[in-house]
């Protein structure tokens, strides 16, 4: 009989456990740790007490036959062998300690009466990994549907939100085209997932989008459950990226670690129900409960502009029921639910929390990420969205980035807690040494992170992840590229870039002690675009230039950068409209540029015009 199938209520009695339930000994002798335990223990209680995950106590009682949750009552005789044999010295303590309080209702905000209506919810399943490993063949797989044959390419282009039933039980699954899809949601405040799987592929190894993969699921907080696929192929090697995921933080259970790792083939089929059965238990340890009670609230999770149909958007319902006819609103726009249909696009009247539903009748098409809510009238939801519409034009409701200053004054106060880094280095060699340091730096005010490190320019998806996790980007001897230096700018999102050691491991320990001065960053003004180059008698080499964005002002401070790299840094001594000199040329238009102390202008080079402001003020 399966496991799943063997329920227990009341008090799990005492029993004594197999030696394949007992924790390896340790080769050296080592001093046991001491516990004290009540006479009777909650699951989650002695998790707790011992710090050994929920996951290894349930998986010891399913040993014996016993199918246990995490609020499950042990009696003190079974707590105290289970401790026993995973290396502690137990004593017994007269009453039991008293839980923290802190329920599903209580991390909901939700009042007295809305706490009555709480009832279990499908977990939320994220699926990440790199390109071609198999995570839509995964899903495709477990829904018997042939997902892959509709995309380009058979590559996912969108995100999709699917849910799957397995014994009677639903799991809904996302499926995104990347990680940077499932951090630019919770940039936006939408923090939707509750566990993410991490695809590997068996024949390919731990790749650059997998470790990045890694790094936003553990900003994110959310437990990683790993599915090894493609086993069934020539050349895989499971051990060989268990040691791989061991060298990037993810340690698996049969290592010492808390990580599940699932041997599986999408292909063949093969695991799938492994993996669906621990996603299942990893749900039950996380006690997910919403309230269908009161209007529906949603996030939007793709919207598209269909030809015929108009507007439609995926919203993944998180508490309350959304139906057939309501009227809501959505990041300032206002519209009522003509039609919703599943995720196999049968149309469905309403829609309770954890389920993914695509609906039609919004006014335009909303942005991925944002929160969609149910309004008694439309009156209502007209004022809720004109609301949201006037803090979006004031940049209000555009997400902030976090600054080192920031970070010093609150070290001072003695109200900083973390800085997360995300590191960028020239060279691999360089990841090392400065990751080193930068973690040696935490004091007892600050907890220094290196949350992702990476070689390379500093990407979009750099900044968007430090955006996410409220920390800033470090670059070591590399630049970022255009467009994530718009997207900083825009987000408030700060890039600091060092070329010497020192200076940077200075500048965050001054800002973990409350001791950084102001510093001044370069803003930039815009770039422009070398098309062809000219001689001048009075100026020299003039490079006859298209600005591609901003604009260019004479006597701007100027970079020329050249295959990515700077190659010289000084003033614009010269700008020129045809004929006539010109303070500024704006973006679109073409312009002779004469940089100072610089003549070897090539076709293809860029021209960053910018200043320099102290961090922190506001740009004009």
């Amino acid at each position: 009989m399966s496991p799943r199938t063997t329920r227990t209520s009341g008090p799990i009695e005492h029993k004594s456990l197999s030696p394949r339930a007992r924790a390896k000994p340790s080769a050296k002798p080592v001093v046991k740790p001491q516990v004290e335990l009540p006479a009777s223990v909650t699951l989650r209680q002695l998790s707790s007490l011992i710090s050994v995950s929920p996951v290894e106590l349930i998986k010891q009682l399913m040993r014996q036959g016993f199918m246990a949750n995490i609020n499950q009552t042990l009696d003190y005789d079974t707590a105290a062998r289970m401790a026993t044999d995973l290396g502690f010295e137990v004593a017994r303590r007269a009453t039991a300690p008293s839980t923290d309080g802190a329920d599903e209702a209580k991390r909901q905000g939700l009042s007295e009466d809305a706490k009555k209506h709480l009832q279990p919810r499908a977990p939320v399943v994220t699926v990440m990994g790199h390109v071609d490993h198999g995570k839509t063949s995964l899903l495709d797989s477990i829904r018997k549907t042939n997902v892959v044959a509709q995309e380009a390419g058979a590559i996912t282009q969108h995100i999709g939100a699917y849910q799957a039933e397995i014994d009677g039980q639903k799991i809904t699954f996302i499926d995104t085209p990347g990680h940077q899809a499932f951090t630019a949601m919770r940039a936006r405040g939408a923090h939707i997932t509750d566990i993410a799987v991490l695809v590997v592929a068996a024949d390919d190894g731990v790749m650059p989008q997998t470790i990045e993969a890694i790094s936003h699921a553990k900003a994110a907080g959310v437990p990683v459950v790993v599915a090894v696929n493609k086993i069934d192929k020539a050349g895989a090697n499971v051990d060989q990226i268990k040691q791989q995921l061991a060298e990037h933080g993810l340690v698996i259970e049969e290592w010492g670690g808390d990580v599940i790792c699932i041997p599986i083939s999408a292909k063949k089929g093969e695991g799938i129900s492994d993996l669906l059965e621990h996603i299942l238990l990893l749900a039950e340890i996380l006690e997910l409960k919403a309230s269908r009670a009161g209007p529906g609230v949603g996030t939007i999770i793709e919207a598209t502009m269909d030809k015929t149909k108009g507007p439609m958007a995926t919203v993944l319902v998180q508490k309350g029921t959304l139906a057939l006819g309501d009227t809501v609103f959505v990041g300032g726009i206002v519209g009522k639910i003509k039609a919703m249909f599943n995720d196999k696009g049968k149309p469905v009247k309403k829609a309770g929390p954890a389920t993914p539903v695509k609906i039609l009748g919004l006014q335009s098409v909303p942005q991925a990420g944002d929160l969609l809510t149910a309004a008694k009238n439309e009156r209502e939801a007209r004022l809720a969205a004109e609301a949201l519409r006037s803090e979006r034009q004031q940049g209000s409701q555009v997400p902030k980035g976090a600054r080192l200053e920031d970070l010093a004054s609150l070290s001072q106060a003695g109200k900083a807690k973390e800085l997360n880094i995300v590191l960028r280095t020239d060279v691999q060699g360089s990841i090392e040494p400065v990751r080193d340091s930068l973690q040696q730096i935490t004091t007892d005010k600050v907890t220094v992170r290196v949350i992702h490190v990476d070689t390379g320019s500093i990407t979009e998806g750099d900044v968007m992840l430090a955006l996410a996790s409220k920390g800033i980007v470090v670059g070591f001897n590399t630049r970022p590229t255009l467009g994530a230096q718009k997207m900083a700018e825009l987000h408030q999102v700060q890039v600091r870039q060092y070329k010497v050691i020192y200076e940077l491991v200075d500048d965050m320990q001054k800002a973990s002690r409350g001791l950084l001065e102001p510093t001044y960053v370069d803003v930039l003004v815009g770039h422009a675009e070398v098309r062809e180059v000219f001689s001048s008698s009075k100026w020299g080499k003039i490079a006859g230039s298209y600005v591609l964005d901003g604009k260019m002002l004479r006597n701007a401070m100027a970079r020329v950068v050249r295959g990515g790299k700077k190659i010289h840094e000084s003033n614009v001594t010269s700008l020129r409209r045809f004929k006539d000199d010109a303070k500024e040329v704006a973006a679109g238009l073409e312009c002779g540029i004469g940089v100072e102390g610089f003549g070897d202008f090539e076709v293809g080079d860029i021209i960053e015009a910018y200043r320099k402001e102290q961090a922190g003020e506001a740009s004009s």
